[in-house]
């Protein structure tokens, strides 16, 4: 009797994940110990692009700079894009690996910087090609088109825009959902989905506020701008506790101060870097105006020579899980998963990847899997430890378990991806 080819085909599917296994663990330590900053990401690309190609996609490359693009095309079907970032962060490794990073590189403004894959995007790439093989060696199971998109420069909030406008949507046939995921401080195996509002928009904004220079014995000749920043710092406390409502979510941090250069010089002018985290349009533009609000009152009250200067430089969007498609996602990781999969609390976290699916105007969801070893994690909630004991992203000692975050976080994008591409 010819076994039915629909009977189960994500089992089915899944059944040659024996082969993934047999690179995926050394590719991710190459990647680890060899990764690239934001829109430098040329190597990871090429090789991604190579593989790509090795298992019968289309590839476009330098997609918005360094991103690339493969699709599988299987006959008439749904069209699923899933998407992996590949950029690293300025930051030394600290983790202690064999295979840990001791890459540097020049940055965007160029200084030289150590770089490490600090917030696990080598995961990403790793399984998002571990599903790409999965696909190619089981057309049987599946009709439609699989979008591998390997993005670049997710942390400095540009790289999906960048593919945007490089004409993304002109080199993709239909695309019907999009699907993300993200390597989390959470015990490995696990997996969390959340509708609705997940990720916080982030907004970062650079300050100059403006003094009299004079020399520190003659304060009275001067405006001091330590003074003037550090009471805008104590006022634009008050913006989340006073200005915000209780129910809602919001963070506001002053991350930089800069003034002066000698202990006897007050300085002409201080420049303070802000960072803040919405999950509202109406609290973000809420909390906006108020800073400028709350900087112009106190450079007044403080005789400012000249009124303050804003520059708006990072903005990462609000991620918003569509409900339909997040239940959909999230009942097929339970069938495969079963208890494993949680509900995702919300993240203050930001993320660019929903500029992809706003600018395409396709639903999408975007979920979390955990990297940390269990047994690890467990004795750390048990002594209450976890924010001491385990390191979240961008941590110098940010490293997720090879095993199981691999096989979870291949299998989660093909089982999510199957809820569209499975027979009928």
């Amino acid at each position: 009797m010819v076994e039915s080819m629909t009977a189960d085909p994500t089992a089915r599917i899944l059944s040659t994940m024996p082969n993934v296994a047999e690179w995926q663990a050394d590719l991710y330590r190459a990647l680890h110990a060899h990764p690239e900053l934001s829109h430098q990401e040329s190597d990871t690309a090429r090789v991604v692009a190579d593989r790509l190609r090795g298992w019968g996609f289309d590839v476009h490359e330098q997609v918005g700079g360094t991103g690339v693009v493969g699709l599988l095309r299987n006959g008439p079907g749904p069209g699923v894009l899933l998407r992996a970032d590949m950029d690293a962060l300025p930051v030394a490794e600290a983790t202690g690996l064999d295979y840990a990073s001791t890459v540097r590189a020049v940055d965007a403004d160029g200084h030289d910087v150590p770089v490490m894959h600090a917030c696990g995007h080598d995961v990403h790439v790793s399984c998002l090609l571990g599903a790409a093989q999965i696909f190619a060696e089981g057309r049987p199971h599946w009709h439609g088109t699989v979008i591998a998109l390997f993005q670049p420069a997710e942390e400095t909030s540009d790289g999906a825009r960048a593919m945007v406008d490089d004409g993304l949507a002109g080199k993709l046939p239909q695309v019907d959902v999009a699907l993300a995921q993200h390597v989390l401080p959470a015990p490995a195996g696990l997996i969390a989905t959340r509708a609705g509002a997940t990720l916080a928009s982030a907004d970062s904004i650079r300050i100059t506020v403006y003094g009299r220079g004079a020399h520190g014995s003659m304060p009275q000749s001067a405006v001091d701008p330590v003074v003037l920043a550090a009471m805008i710092v104590v006022r634009l406390q008050t913006i989340v506790a006073r200005e915000v409502a209780p129910a809602e979510s919001a963070v506001l941090t002053i991350g930089s101060i800069t003034a002066g250069t000698k202990s006897n010089v007050i300085a002409d002018h201080a420049v303070l870097q802000l960072n803040i985290r919405t999950y509202s349009e109406q609290t973000r533009q809420t909390i906006l105006d108020a800073v400028r609000r709350i900087v112009t009152a106190e450079c007044m009250a403080s005789d400012s020579p000249r009124p303050p200067e804003f520059e708006l430089f990072d903005h990462f969007p609000l991620t918003t899980n569509d409900s339909d498609v997040t239940a959909r996602v999230a009942t097929a990781l339970t069938a495969h998963f079963g208890a494993a999969v949680r509900e995702l609390p919300a993240q203050s976290a930001s993320e660019d990847f929903s500029e992809i699916p706003n600018a395409l105007g396709v639903p999408y969801t975007y979920w979390g899997i955990g990297g940390i070893d269990p047994a690890v994690y467990q004795r750390a909630v048990e002594e209450n430890r976890v924010a001491v004991d385990i390191p979240v992203n961008h941590s110098p000692a940010f490293a997720p378990v090879i095993t199981p975050t691999l096989a979870v976080g291949t299998e989660a994008l093909v089982v999510a991806a199957m809820s569209w591409l499975a027979p009928a």
